[in-house]
């Protein structure tokens, strides 16, 4: 049973009575009290909603924060698992990808794992620009 429907009972039960509200200060204390209970009761009711309403907001909050999770940390953890110093360049013999760390880039030259070309390294930015103005491709 809901607190409004405990509240009911009582107010029948008063109205049963058969108590004189208008002259009995007994009976116009109970009927004040009844009134007062059948707010409380409708205020409990709506807070019970209210939190209801607000508990299934969080928790689509909390589903939408972990696939946010997901994706920054998992981002971060493959990172991780990634060596920093080193990076990929195609073979331009035959197209396989040869990583060039720091070792080669000292050594100043790299083979290919796939064909076994060796090619000289020359360590240069994508931005980086010519004389007259054309864009340089890095040299593998």
């Amino acid at each position: 049973m809901t607190i409004s429907e405990k509240v009911a009972y009582l107010k029948g039960l008063a109205e049963g009575l058969d108590l004189d509200t208008t002259k009995s200060k007994e009976g116009k204390l109970i009927s004040v009290m009844i009134g007062i209970m059948e707010e409380l009761a409708m205020s409990v009711e709506d807070l019970e909603e209210n939190a209801l309403n607000l508990g299934e907001e969080i928790d689509v909050l909390s589903d939408d924060l972990a696939d946010v999770e997901e994706v920054v940390f998992d981002e971060d953890e493959d990172a991780e698992d990634y060596d920093d110093d080193w990076f990929e360049v195609e073979c331009p013999t035959c197209g396989a990808d040869i990583l060039v760390d720091d070792d080669a880039l000292v050594d100043g030259e790299v083979e290919c794992p796939s064909c076994g070309t060796r090619y000289a390294m020359e360590l240069t930015d994508d931005e980086e620009e010519d004389e007259d103005g054309d864009s340089e491709e890095p040299e593998a």
